[in-house]
């Protein structure tokens, strides 16, 4: 899906730059040696500085209109995205049913009689639900706490992990 996305979005930045014409591009390596590609050059690399041809990147009216055909098709192609809930229903309107309760996993949670092969998995299958709420810094975002329960790692009473 996510190939879709990004197909449809590259489709698209080609299409809407057919009209735009592009300036000279120059590409120069300064004293670290560093390679450097802009429209304008410093003073001091002007010698040194050459013009890139981008005309060689540019779409032919043919390839334009192939990308726009297949721009369409994938378009139609791909799913529509769930509408967002409403905020509020309008007065008058028949109430909407609540929504169901979330529950969180692990279900189950740690007690004094849990037995360490139960521990581990119940770990394991908290881990496993706070994964795609990692931030990547490290952390966690916030609403990780309303889908998942997070269980102590068993190690300090249990020992390391063992198959």
């Amino acid at each position: 899906m996510f190939a879709v996305h990004r197909m449809c979005l590259a489709t698209l930045l080609l299409c809407t730059q057919a009209g735009v014409q592009a300036g000279d591009i120059y590409r120069w390596v300064d004293d670290q040696g560093r390679a450097h590609w802009s429209d304008s050059v410093p003073e001091k690399y002007r010698d040194s500085a050459t013009r890139v041809d981008t005309r060689q990147y540019e779409l032919t009216p043919d390839q334009q209109r192939e990308a726009a055909e297949r721009s369409a098709r994938e378009r139609a192609h791909t799913p529509a995205l769930p509408e967002p809930p409403a905020a509020a229903a309008p007065s008058g309107a028949a109430p909407q049913a609540p929504a169901p309760p979330v529950v969180k996993r692990p279900v189950e949670q740690v007690t004094e009689s849990t037995d360490c092969a139960t521990w581990w998995r119940l770990y394991r299958e908290s881990q496993e639900c706070f994964g795609p709420f990692h931030t990547l810094g490290g952390g966690l975002k916030p609403e990780a706490f309303d889908h998942c329960n997070e269980i102590p790692s068993p190690e300090l009473k249990c020992g390391p992990y063992r198959e």
